[in-house]
């Protein structure tokens, strides 16, 4: 994984689940502005999340987070 990506996820995994507690899910929607700005680390981070890993929309942050961390 990218590094830039591996590090943009993480913390805003550690903003969320600040901000709203250990139960906050995301999408990895959830690591991009609403404007495509970056369509290449956005497909990067759709196909880890749905071709590698096949998770669902939403999942815990914390989940994400430990999975990004130890990759």
């Amino acid at each position: 994984m990218n590094p830039t990506l591996k590090s943009k996820i993480i913390e805003v995994c550690n903003q969320k689940i600040q901000n709203k507690g250990e139960n906050v899910g995301l999408s990895f929607y959830a690591f991009f502005e609403n404007k495509n700005t970056q369509p290449e680390l956005l497909m990067e981070a759709a196909e880890w999340w749905i071709k590698k890993h096949q998770l669902d929309h939403f999942e815990k942050a914390v989940k994400i987070k430990a999975m990004v961390a130890s990759s």
